[in-house]
């Protein structure tokens, strides 16, 4: 059975401005009715890394913090560390980052709560019984919420391909701990040829796995330390590193999935998606910088089903009109899916195909436009 979808394509009017149309959205998927008076409410994001400028906008996300207080609950801001070198490593440096980027719960009424705890360790464990994974580690803060509502910048990703509800849920609520387990079969190639020896990606190494080879004066790559954290092919400009496509994406997808179930798990109810299909940009905004994006902004999509919810949003995404100049291939036309244009190294389901066999969701989906 398709899941439904609420769609606002961004029109508004003085009658129907942004914050109406967004209640519209949330009254449509009667995200009212399932919470509770005194929930406490996780909306999990990403605040954006330093250097970034298309993270979400802060008042985007007001009305719906808005709306989980008129119904009874008590929302917070929420994001896990990162594994990578950079302002989000842990609560500390995270909740001064977002606080510069315009997180401020006397603006917004809702507190920045980091959810794995002051250096990434605060977690819970829930049995999925996958097929990779028996138990994953999600966010302490995270798990523990009463109701939980991801939102969603949607956009491209340089290792999934593209990042919405499910990267968000999957990747974004894991402990750090969480994290390396998704992410160890995708370590580097070392491209000796095109290393700088800037030592970027030995800052970015959590591990110690690379180091710079006394003889050749090159990277090199300890694999018995590497966890596969994908945090020094963010930090590399040259193309010293690569990751090892052939042999690891599938199965990232396919735990990143898996760990999506485990933050589902831990609700007694329904959770909400919102996918907000603006600034849609090739890359995580992880970076550290924004680059142009490949299409016109396009709308807001709100749905109790993450799967459904990220189809509509890519199947959107690739109907809409190509921009140039970006990282899209010349002559992508509408039509054509744009984040796979871009990151070739990507199955073509995107691992949707998985997420639906282990009960996350449908790809069918009714798009309900409003």
């Amino acid at each position: 059975m398709a899941s439904k979808v609420y769609f606002w394509n961004l029109r508004a009017s003085s009658k129907a401005p942004f914050g109406k149309r967004m209640r519209s959205l949330l009254k449509a998927a009667k995200a009212d009715t399932l919470i509770g008076e005194g929930d406490l409410a996780a909306v999990k994001l990403h605040f954006g890394e330093e250097g970034v400028t298309g993270f979400l906008r802060p008042l985007w996300v007001k009305p719906i913090l808005d709306f989980i207080a008129k119904a009874g609950g008590k929302p917070f801001l929420t994001d896990a560390s990162t594994l990578y070198v950079g302002q989000r490593g842990e609560a500390v440096s995270h909740s001064l980052c977002a606080a510069r980027h315009g997180w401020d719960p006397l603006v917004l009424g809702a507190p920045v709560v980091i959810a794995d705890g002051l250096r990434g360790e605060f977690e819970t464990a829930v049995p999925v019984g996958g097929k990779h994974l028996e138990e994953v580690y999600i966010a302490g803060a995270i798990a523990e919420a009463d109701f939980l509502v991801s939102v969603n910048h949607f956009k491209g990703h340089e290792l999934a391909g593209y990042g919405g509800a499910l990267k968000n849920l999957g990747m974004g609520a894991a402990s750090k701990k969480g994290k390396m387990q998704q992410h160890f079969s995708t370590g580097p190639i070392i491209n000796p040829d095109n290393c700088q020896a800037c030592e970027a990606c030995l800052r970015a190494c959590k591990t110690g796995a690379l180091y710079i080879d006394e003889t050749t004066g090159k990277i090199a790559l300890n694999p018995e330390k590497c966890v596969g954290c994908g945090g020094c092919f963010v930090a590399c400009r040259h193309g010293g590193l690569q990751v090892n496509w052939a042999v690891g994406v599938q199965d990232f997808l396919e735990r990143m999935m898996e760990y999506a179930k485990g933050v589902l798990a831990t609700k007694t109810k329904p959770s909400l998606h919102v996918n907000f299909v603006m600034d849609v940009v090739p890359d995580c905004d992880c970076v550290g910088f924004t680059d142009a994006p490949i299409c016109p902004d396009i709308g807001v999509l709100v749905s109790l089903d993450p799967v459904a919810v990220d189809q509509a949003s890519m199947d959107l995404v690739s109907q809409a009109q190509p921009l140039y100049p970006s990282q899209l291939p010349f002559g992508v036309t509408p039509g054509q899916n744009k984040f796979l244009a871009i990151h070739q190294h990507v199955p073509q389901d995107f691992g949707l195909d998985y997420a639906e066999q282990i009960g996350l969701g449908t790809r069918e989906y009714e798009l309900v436009n409003m």
